[in-house]
């Protein structure tokens, strides 16, 4: 082999394996793809559409309440019968007071108005639980078709060290493109300081427990 095409054989080589550390790279730190496997943010979010999952930005800017973000569930919870990430909107930071009566979620004493709730529906707890403090370190998230989804009102609040990234653009199908954006809550309180340390009092509910 003469040497210009072995030249040419290890800039491919050398460019094949630049590719492959950048998407690696990227994938475990920037942005990964997921598909909307599941029916519970509908329609925020439908079955079949695909977003990127923003990765670097949380390392900046903590999540807040009205973001909709990708995260592993607990331990024997599933939708769908499969095993995969679930993606919901947090609806309680730290300190919060999350409850569900009167058929609507009230955080700090102030009602939620919740135009992206799916048709609708009303509100319901679905295990005997309906008022939770959330703990420093965790996150209380539902999804925005409550009559579909799996969420903290079944497992109670997750833990932030679960959570895998924002959704921050649905890009397919090409006609759907647009940002996912986070829902802002007017006239919530601030969540009430918590001691360092401190964990919600949540009972863990057994997956048979959920809807």
């Amino acid at each position: 082999m003469s040497k210009r095409w072995r030249g040419c054989l290890l800039e491919i080589v050398e460019t094949v394996l630049l590719t492959v550390v950048i998407f690696f790279v990227v994938h475990q730190f920037v942005a990964e793809p997921r598909e909307i496997s599941q029916a519970s943010m509908e329609h925020t979010l439908e079955p079949h559409q695909f977003v990127l999952v923003d990765k670097l930005s949380p390392i900046f800017s903590d999540y807040k309440r009205g973001d909709v973000i990708v995260f592993q569930p607990p331990a024997g919870f599933q939708e769908n019968g499969a095993d995969i990430p679930f993606i919901k909107r947090v609806i309680g930071v730290a300190g919060d007071l999350v409850e569900i009566h009167d058929d609507a979620v009230w955080v700090n004493g102030v009602k939620l108005v919740e135009p992206y709730v799916y048709d609708g529906q009303p509100t319901t707890p679905t295990s005997g639980q309906a008022s939770w403090r959330i703990g420093a370190g965790q996150l209380f998230v539902m999804g925005d078709h409550r009559q579909e989804s799996q969420d903290s009102r079944a497992f109670g609040p997750i833990q932030k060290s679960t959570v895998i990234g924002r959704a921050w653009l649905r890009y397919w199908p090409l006609s759907t493109l647009s940002f996912v954006g986070s829902a802002s809550y007017i006239g919530v309180p601030n969540a009430s300081p918590l001691p360092s340390g401190a964990s919600a009092n949540v009972p863990s509910p057994s997956p048979s427990a959920a809807k």
